[in-house]
């Protein structure tokens, strides 16, 4: 990775020990006409929506309950684009031991302004409903009625929780502006917290003290921001969350009866956790259930590796994953070998004993998945994954697999999965492992045409992909794949096609073919036919576009090699009047490499241009880079070919 110029996170503890001047925390502002006559952000213009408001206060009781209370007041300015903030959700988490979090005192409104006057709809709370994603949360959700460009919608609640160890990370930053936002933590004296603070942004006010509050001993921590500008998502990042200013506190200690007690969580005790849990340690203790699943020719191949990748087609061939992202089996192993169909934990379980049960050294490794957010080492949680892998030890290489996609290999994971971080439990340890992809994915982009005399072409176009690119076509496609035609190519290739073809082949590639018929590429100009020699693989834009300074890094799903290929044949009794010119440029590190090379025989031509991307991550400081070589791309690529009768 591209990473000597970047520290991905910016992470401390505070010990504000001398406060600023006290600004008045936990004050909600009334609400006012000024608020509601505003037709735009003063922050970002095209701002669909403003949080006005916002508070998140964290109060543990001196009995060591912990009530968690919201407010949240937002403007909004484009109802059709403010979805988020429209439908809420309210997660409150259930162990398995039975203690949860409970809801209390929700209020929801939405206020319009009609005649100079406040006019205020009250929000009815829907039922409530176990989360798709995690068993272990319930959630409530409510919507809010009668929403105008201009409303204001508004809601407060509390939450009960036992659960005092670990909070939720808390996000300071959105992607729409923040007029106000602050953070309380107040906690008895007698437990420590760690404040652990991830982002550039600094709060405006800020304390941090030991003082008498509810009649108590407390600490105190105290954060307020004003005036926070959007952060804006941008091209090629994976989860903009994971760069957004955010908090999170967890207890490291208590000290009571004068004994001190140290509650920091290591990985190694997420897996002891974890290996007690029935869904987890429990399913691969149940070695008996796959004894006389493999087939004896694959347990007896003789290399190690070949065997792998034998046990893995074999689980990715006979068992399918219903798209449920889990760290823990649901139904469990045995009704997944009934049914040929699980959850990412079952799946890749299954895989781990079948690989043990043929003699080799596998473990699960459990990870967040990208849209749930990266985990790190310095954060400890069971709450933060929802995903399982397998790894293999070989040679004292480590391997990555996931049989939930049919088109996988080793260490050719799906996307979804790889998320920088990992954790791999074995029965002695846990260990952090990177989770990447390193192998390059191929696209190769193939035209073979024939220009017509009546100025029309008509010709051949084939589409193949390797390793993730090919994987994530082949879901794609086996979802739904007359959609995946339809929005690939249908509607992006606006002529007519036919034996439109997509499937993958036997080398774990993907591919797309379809004939062609088009008089839209020629433009005929006194006599002359003037055309791209890339024919519809020429674009005139790119998606390095971006006008603002580049804040994130460039995240793709894998280092990638994209080639097109032309070839161009012109009737008999013509003649190739001029040529586009080849050219070839790189960065110094050779890190981004460019080709465009063009050859004549004859009557034929052959265009062929190359990008290669040599990484999946690079600093943010690499786009003008991109940008400059995507632009050089665009203008080389936009060279025409004239021909002319002889």
């Amino acid at each position: 990775m591209k990473t000597k110029l970047l520290v991905l996170f910016t992470i401390f503890s505070f010990s504000f020990y001398l406060a600023q001047k006290e600004h008045k925390f936990l004050d909600t502002p009334k609400l006012t006409i000024e608020d509601l006559k505003k037709t735009k952000s003063t922050l970002k213009e095209d701002a669909p929506a403003e949080v006005l408001y916002r508070s998140i206060h964290y109060y543990i009781r001196k009995d060591y309950e912990m009530e968690i209370k919201i407010v949240d007041r937002v403007k909004i300015y484009n109802k059709d684009k403010a979805e988020d903030f429209l439908n809420k959700e309210i997660a409150l988490y259930e162990a398995q031991s039975g203690n949860e979090e409970k809801l209390s005192n929700l209020k929801a409104y939405t206020y319009n302004l009609e005649n100079d006057k406040i006019v205020t709809n009250k929000v009815e709370k829907d039922s409530k409903f176990k989360s798709t994603e995690n068993k272990r949360y319930n959630i409530v959700k409510f919507a809010f009625p009668n929403v105008k460009d201009g409303s204001v919608v508004e809601y407060s609640y509390t939450v009960f929780s036992p659960f005092i160890r670990e909070m939720p990370k808390i996000m300071i930053e959105e992607e729409v502006p923040i007029i106000y936002t602050e953070y309380v933590l107040d906690t008895p004296k007698e437990l420590g917290y760690s404040i652990n603070y991830k982002g550039s942004v600094m709060p405006k006010y800020r304390i941090s003290e030991e003082r008498m509050l509810y009649g108590a001993d407390y600490r105190t921590y105290r954060f307020g921001y004003e005036n926070l500008k959007a952060f804006l998502d941008e091209n090629y990042v994976k989860n903009i969350d994971n760069y957004k200013t955010s908090i999170r506190a967890e207890l490291n200690s208590s000290y009571t009866g004068n004994v001190l007690k140290s509650y920091t969580l290591s990985w190694d005790d997420v897996r002891k956790e974890m290996m007690e849990e029935e869904g987890f340690g429990g399913a691969l203790r149940k070695d008996h259930l796959v004894k006389d699943l493999l087939p004896a020719e694959i347990k007896q191949i003789p290399n190690e590796l070949k065997k792998t990748e034998a046990i893995l087609k074999f689980v990715q061939k006979n068992y399918t994953w219903d798209h449920k992202n889990r760290v823990f089996t649901e139904e469990g192993i045995k009704n997944l070998i009934n049914t040929k169909v699980g959850n990412s934990a079952e799946i890749n379980i299954l895989l781990v004993l079948l690989l043990r049960n043929a003699g080799i050294n596998a473990n699960p490794v459990v990870l967040s998945t990208v849209n749930m957010g990266m985990v790190t080492n310095y954060l400890p949680s069971i709450t933060s994954l929802n995903y399982v892998i397998a790894c293999v030890e070989s040679n004292k290489q480590l391997y990555t697999l996931d049989a939930t996609s049919k088109l996988s290999s080793i260490n050719v994971i799906p996307p979804r999965a790889v998320n920088y971080n990992g954790f791999l439990f074995t029965d002695k340890k846990a260990e952090q492992i990177n989770i990447v992809n390193p192998e390059k994915s191929n696209t190769y982009l193939e035209v073979t045409a024939q220009l017509e005399k009546d100025a029309t072409f008509a010709g051949h176009f084939t589409d193949k992909d390797t390793k993730v690119y090919a994987m994530l076509n082949n879901e794609q496609y086996e979802e739904d794949k007359d959609g995946y035609q339809k929005e690939n190519y249908k509607e992006r290739y606006k002529f007519p096609l036919s034996n439109l073809k997509s499937g993958a082949l036997n080398d774990n590639e993907f591919e797309t073919s379809f004939d062609f018929t088009s008089d839209s590429f020629v433009d005929g100009v006194g006599g002359k036919f003037i055309f791209n020699p890339l024919l519809f693989l020429y674009s005139k834009n790119h998606d390095f576009n971006q006008t603002e300074e580049r804040r994130n890094p460039i995240e793709f799903i894998s280092a990638y090699n994209k080639n097109k290929k032309v070839t161009i044949t012109i009737p008999e009794g013509y003649k190739f009047e001029t040529l586009p010119d080849s050219k070839k440029f790189k960065t110094e590190d050779d890190a981004i490499k460019y080709s465009y090379l063009v050859n004549q025989e004859g009557n034929k031509i052959t265009v062929e241009s190359n990008i290669l991307v040599d990484d999946s991550f690079f600093p943010k400081e690499y786009y003008p880079a991109f940008k400059q070589i995507f632009d050089a791309i665009t203008k080389y690529e936009g060279q025409l070919v004239t021909v002319v009768k002889k």
